[in-house]
């Protein structure tokens, strides 16, 4: 959702941006001089979240010393800072970050989509993440009970019930299918 003119004062230039506090519960992103808000995270999209951090510890190898940050700024080019629901930085990734001017741009991410949200902003974001580094990106749709995993623009396997999503190539442990992803809490 691009974001109208308000009462609020809005950025005009990236350094702006990253000083500014809206302070309104709403996510903003980045993108060439467009500030682009998001609605607040629903309820059930918190749940699915806290499954995949569950998943992510009790399956992925500790060893590789990797982490899943929930809405963390990427900065996919020097004009586009994305904030994804959950993306995955490697171990190294994350220590090599503390040396480097260099942002760290995850290899795996997870977007739940919306019924708000645009289509075309949706599909332009995936564009972006392969444009960069990005390997695999997961596209949670809770109300359609489906989850879309792709590996490229081109590839994308579409799960359903029992079908398995993958972070393969980039977690070849973390597997889950939809049935288990979308289970409401008991």
């Amino acid at each position: 959702m691009i974001l109208q003119p308000s009462t609020m004062a809005l950025p005009k230039t990236f350094e702006e941006f990253l000083q500014w506090d809206a302070a309104d519960g709403f996510k903003y992103e980045w993108n060439d001089g467009e500030v682009i808000r998001f609605e607040k995270m629903k309820k059930k999209h918190l749940v699915i979240i806290r499954r995949l951090q569950q998943l992510f510890f009790g399956t992925v190898s500790f060893d590789k010393g990797g982490a899943f940050i929930m809405e963390q700024d990427v900065m996919l080019t020097g004009i586009q800072m994305r904030r994804p629901d959950l993306a995955y930085f490697s171990g190294n990734q994350i220590d090599d970050s503390t040396s480097s001017d260099e942002e760290p741009i995850p290899e795996f991410i997870i977007e739940v989509v919306s019924p708000t949200d645009d289509a075309i902003k949706v599909e332009e974001k995936l564009a972006e993440y392969f444009k960069s580094t990005v390997k695999v990106v997961w596209h949670i749709y809770p109300e359609n009970e489906v989850v879309y995993v792709y590996t490229s623009r081109k590839l994308v396997k579409i799960c359903t019930d029992n079908d398995i999503c993958s972070a393969a190539p980039v977690l070849t442990d973390f597997n889950i299918s939809v049935n288990d992803l979308l289970a409401l809490p008991v």
